[in-house]
């Protein structure tokens, strides 16, 4: 007989991302100064995920409308673009290098749930986007995901594998389809 799942059964109790008034704290922030539209100012968005246990390099470009669930798991290099809805869902730890650009609507997501468990567990696992990463508009990003230096995920596409350094990734789930090359400016 099959078995069947039972969400009266969940329970994680056993994830506990920090206390509930630094949660309840972040929530306010966030609400007022990165989910809304209207506060376009980059470096205040900066030092408020500083306080809040981020560590962000310099020279970094935050968007309106972004959505990041616990920056105290965030770390972000230097000269980073973060672009309009973007969502980084990191339940666990996100590593961000240097250089990285997140375009609109990127999702990265560090959580699931084990489908093959009746209590439907959830799992948890980092995401890495290394030095150059170009993260492209409506990608999803799956957890346990690293993307190499200067690996490109388009426009609309699901990374659910690590991508290699320089390679260029698209569909749903992404496959490599050519390498990038990168010229100097004339």
């Amino acid at each position: 007989m099959q078995q069947r799942t039972n969400l009266a059964s969940y329970n994680n109790d056993w994830y506990q991302p920090g206390s509930i008034f630094k949660r309840l704290t972040w929530m306010l922030v966030s609400g007022l100064f990165f989910k809304n539209g209207l506060f376009p100012f980059y470096g205040l968005k900066a030092s408020l995920l500083r306080i809040f246990g981020a560590k962000v390099g310099k020279g970094l470009v935050i968007k309106p409308s972004v959505n990041i669930k616990y920056p105290w798991f965030l770390t972000i290099g230097d000269h980073c673009w973060i672009g309009e809805a973007v969502w980084i869902d990191n339940l666990a730890p996100v590593n961000i290098g240097n250089h990285v650009c997140l375009s609109q609507g990127a999702f990265l997501l560090c959580g699931n749930h084990n489908y093959s468990r009746t209590s439907f567990d959830l799992m948890l696992q980092p995401i890495v986007l290394e030095d150059g990463v170009w993260i492209g508009a409506r990608s999803i990003v799956a957890p346990g995901v690293t993307a190499g230096d200067h690996a490109v995920l388009t426009a609309g596409s699901i990374a659910t594998n690590s991508l290699q350094p320089y390679g260029i990734y698209q569909g749903n789930p992404a496959q490599l389809i050519k390498t990038r090359n990168i010229t100097l400016n004339s």
